[in-house]
C-alpha cells in the first residue's frame, strides 16, 4: 500500500535552514553521526543549541531545521537556551544524548514552552531501488488523532497522537491521492495530487498548533554529505542548492477543522 508525503496545498513556505556553527577543534577525529535540529515548539522564542558547551546553532527560529551536522559517536550533553541568554539564564532543555557512527538523528525541541522537551529520533537515510520511504511526525500539542491513507481507503497511519512518530513505510514512486480524517473518519484535509521520488526518504512534521497546522517536509537521505556543511553564525542560510537539498521544508495546510497534515494524491 502506498503512503504519503509531499504537499500540494495552497501554498509553499520555504522554512529558514540555519548553518550550523563548527565543533570544536577537539571534537575532530574518530567515528562520526549525523545530527541535524529542529524547531518545533510552537510558542519558544528563537533559541542556541549547545552540544558539550559548544555553540552548534544560534538564533533557530521555530520551523527553522539545521542542515546534518557531523557529531563524534558518543554519549553528549545538549543544551537548548532562548537565543543569547547562556551564562544568563538555565538552558531551557538540558539533557544527555547518545549517537552512534554511521547513523543519522533529529534533534527536535518539542510541545510548548511551559514543557518543552527534546525528542531524538534515528533517521533512515536509504530506500529500496525504485521506492521511496515516508514516516509521519505528529508535533503538534493539543491537537486530536488522525489517521492518514487513501480517500474512502484503509488507514496507511492509524491513530497517531501528539508526540508520536510513526515507523518509516515504503512506497512506489508516483503521485497519490490520499486524506487526513479523524479516527472516527471525519476528513480533515484532502491532499491530493503528491508526488514522491524514488530513493529518497522523507520525514513530514506536523508542527504548529491546532488552530494554526503546518507540515514541514525534510529529506532524510540528505544526511550523506561527503564532509562537512559549510559554518556560519546566527541568521539564516544562503537560500543555495546545497541549503535547499540537505532541507528542503514544504509547508502547508490551511485548514477550518483544527488539524492539518500533509495529503498526497495518486494518479489514477
Amino acid at each position: 500500500m502506498k503512503k504519503l508525503l509531499s504537499s500540494l496545498a495552497a501554498f509553499v513556505l520555504v522554512l529558514g535552514v540555519f548553518a550550523p556553527v563548527a565543533f570544536a577543534d577537539n571534537h575532530s577525529g574518530g567515528e562520526m553521526a549525523m545530527v541535524r535540529v529542529l524547531h518545533a515548539s510552537p510558542d519558544a522564542p528563537a533559541v542556541d543549541v549547545y552540544v558539550d558547551g559548544n555553540a552548534v546553532v544560534e538564533g533557530a527560529e521555530f520551523k527553522a531545521a539545521t542542515d546534518y551536522m557531523e557529531l563524534p559517536a558518543g554519549e553528549h550533553m545538549v543544551e537548548i537556551y532562548a537565543a543569547g541568554t547562556m551564562g544568563e539564564q538555565d538552558p531551557a532543555i538540558s539533557t544527555n544524548v547518545t549517537v552512534e557512527a554511521g547513523m543519522a538523528y533529529t534533534a527536535a525541541a518539542i510541545n510548548n514552552l511551559d514543557s518543552i522537551e527534546l525528542k531524538a529520533l534515528q533517521d533512515e537515510t536509504e530506500a529500496s531501488e525504485g521506492m521511496a520511504k515516508v514516516r509521519v511526525a505528529h508535533f503538534i500539542p493539543g491537537a486530536p488523532a488522525v489517521d492518514v491513507g487513501p480517500i474512502g481507503g484503509d488507514a496507511l497511519f492509524s491513530g497517531a497522537e501528539f508526540p508520536m512518530v510513526t515507523e518509516y513505510s515504503e512506497l512506489e514512486a508516483g503521485t497519490y491521492d490520499l486524506e487526513v480524517r479523524t479516527t472516527d473518519g471525519t476528513q480533515l484535509v484532502d491532499l491530493s495530487g503528491t508526488t514522491v521520488e524514488a530513493g529518497k526518504v522523507y520525514s513530514a512534521f506536523a508542527v504548529g498548533t491546532a488552530d494554526s497546522p503546518e507540515v514541514l517536509l525534510l529529506e532524510d537521505s540528505a544526511a550523506m554529505p561527503s564532509s562537512m556543511p559549510e559554518t556560519g553564525f546566527g541568521g539564516a542560510a544562503d537560500t543555495n542548492s546545497n541549503a535547499m537539498a540537505y532541507a528542503a521544508i514544504l509547508g502547508v495546510l490551511a485548514m477550518g477543522a483544527g488539524f492539518v497534515f500533509f495529503r498526497k494524491r495518486s494518479e489514477a
